[in-house]
């Protein structure tokens, strides 16, 4: 589950005072095949893959996977999530900062940019983000991206989930996809999330997010303008996961000389 009519993740409450009902939200369960199936395009690279930087990480729930077969590195913009994720994966490095622009001075033999792309919309700002990954990626590494839509696959729909824990807590959402204006590359998502606390409180909030949602084509000229050769093969590759369809996940993926 994603969810952005502002620029940028930290201005959504999903990201700051929600933050800490994420867990409940989009329980970390929901993640397991999709890890599984971005691990094996890790191993596609052109060396062996131990250290990823995950830019956009959240609340760490793929991380929570991941971090059995890499050594991770934990970027996102929200420090909120950041704490989420610090307290389910403590053995992960977590670094505050923007994917747009954080610079590191590090290099890793694999990059991810899970569905955190999603906030971006604007070909500009997805080339910042294909630079970030390229300045972090070690020759012959690789960089996988994995946004929710694409321009080319989009069909509006409906969806949900939610769930509980231990101290009683509950929390749901239901969201509804749409595309106001098929020529550009976003679309709209309008959540609304019902969060009961654990002395039966009930709060709900709506919010309306913008995601970008690009072609393929953008996609591969962006991925090769950052430097990197991008692979055609795996422009609508079928992975486990969340996506336009039930259990389709787009993989864009490139590799570094």
């Amino acid at each position: 589950m994603m969810a952005g009519v502002a620029d940028a993740p930290g201005e959504y409450r999903l990201y700051s005072d929600l933050a800490q009902w994420w867990p409940l939200i989009s329980p970390v369960g929901e993640y397991e095949q999709d890890a599984a199936s971005l691990a094996r395009v890790f191993a596609s690279a052109l060396v062996p893959v131990r250290r990823v930087l995950d830019l956009g990480s959240g609340g760490g729930h793929v991380a929570w996977y991941l971090k059995h077969q890499f050594a991770l590195t934990l970027v996102d913009r929200s420090g909120q999530m950041l704490a989420v994720s610090a307290e389910l994966n403590p053995e992960c490095e977590h670094i505050q900062g923007d994917m747009l622009t954080i610079r590191l001075g590090r290099l890793f033999d694999g990059v991810l940019v899970h569905d955190a792309v999603d906030y971006v919309t604007s070909e500009q700002e997805l080339l910042l983000v294909a630079q970030t990954a390229f300045a972090h990626c070690r020759p012959g590494g690789i960089a996988v991206f994995a946004p929710d839509h694409t321009a080319d696959t989009f069909r509006p729909g409906s969806g949900g989930g939610g769930g509980q824990d231990e101290t009683g807590r509950q929390a749901s959402f239901r969201e509804r996809t749409r595309d106001p204006d098929p020529a550009d590359e976003w679309i709209e998502v309008e959540y609304e999330f019902t969060l009961r606390s654990e002395d039966n409180r009930v709060e709900v909030v709506r919010e309306s997010h913008r995601l970008g949602s690009f072609r393929y084509e953008t996609w591969h000229r962006v991925l090769t303008a950052a430097g990197f050769d991008a692979e055609p093969g795996n422009m609508a590759a079928a992975y486990a996961g969340s996506g336009d369809e039930p259990g389709l996940r787009h993989v864009f993926v490139g590799h570094r000389r």
